[in-house]
């Protein structure tokens, strides 16, 4: 173990199991733009030695999560039994999908829920009417919190050490000519977002992509997920967001919190 490794473990205390935190990392690499890999590449996203990298591709390769033909390497369906783990052992996936379901049906766009995870967000309800994004959008699906509507009704729940641990995590990369950048900034919106209690954002995360999100609270009224609406700019501007599809998504936000509430 190297110096820095060791490091490592001692901030993060004796029950930090490393070599599961590493298999993790092996999974992750792979997404939508890396399908496949070579070994090389896995080490390098993971900062592992070759040899390290081979070892945690072949165990995973021999409990069936990761599939080869020699060079490449590729995940299996197998891996989708980790996240079907956790929306099962949710209700708010379930419960939310028929509330999503009449929302778009009633406005003619796609709404989503999604949780916080770190700095992004994930999403795990979801119906969509049409394509809106390059990149498809799936239960699953991670963006960064502070350019989607979504992330910033959630970090705007945060206290302050938790939000800079989120903004650290995802980090604030221009995204389009419109992501606020500005930790300033976005913290002077994220305080307007928890004022009113809902977002608006327009083409922070891709071009030609606006969306509009509330709460969603558990019954001790702390915000445990975010309901969404998203639309083309096209079809929606982003005063329209607010006065027409904002009233009908609060509507949403409230009958899913009621049947949350009811189910527990």
């Amino acid at each position: 173990m190297s110096g820095s490794e060791m490091d490592e473990q001692a901030e993060r205390g004796a029950h930090h199991v490393q070599s599961l935190a590493r298999g993790l990392a092996v999974i992750t690499a792979f997404g939508p733009d890396t399908p496949e890999l070579t070994l090389s590449e896995v080490a390098r996203e993971t900062g592992m030695t070759r040899a390290a990298a081979r070892r945690f591709l072949l165990t995973l390769v021999d409990l069936g999560y990761v599939r080869t033909d020699g060079k490449q390497f590729a995940l299996t369906a197998r891996v989708l039994e980790l996240g079907y783990a956790y929306l099962s052992s949710q209700s708010l996936p379930e419960v939310a999908q028929p509330h999503l379901e009449r929302l778009s049906a009633e406005v003619g766009e796609s709404s989503s829920v999604s949780v916080l995870d770190g700095g992004f967000v994930v999403y795990v309800a979801r119906a969509a009417v049409t394509r809106i994004m390059t990149v498809g959008i799936s239960v699953g699906t991670r963006f960064p919190a502070f350019a989607t509507s979504m992330g910033q009704v959630l970090l705007a729940e945060l206290e302050a050490a938790a939000l800079a641990d989120a903004l650290a995590a995802s980090g604030l990369a221009r995204l389009t000519t419109r992501t606020i950048t500005s930790a300033e900034r976005l913290r002077e919106q994220l305080r307007v977002v928890r004022e009113q209690g809902w977002a608006v954002v327009d083409q922070e995360l891709e071009e030609g992509l606006r969306s509009v999100a509330a709460p969603i609270r558990d019954r001790a009224g702390r915000v445990v997920a975010a309901a969404n609406i998203a639309t083309h700019a096209s079809r929606f501007s982003a005063a329209a967001l607010e006065s027409e599809l904002l009233p009908r998504l609060l509507l949403a936000c409230k009958g899913i919190e009621g049947d949350l509430r009811t189910r527990r």
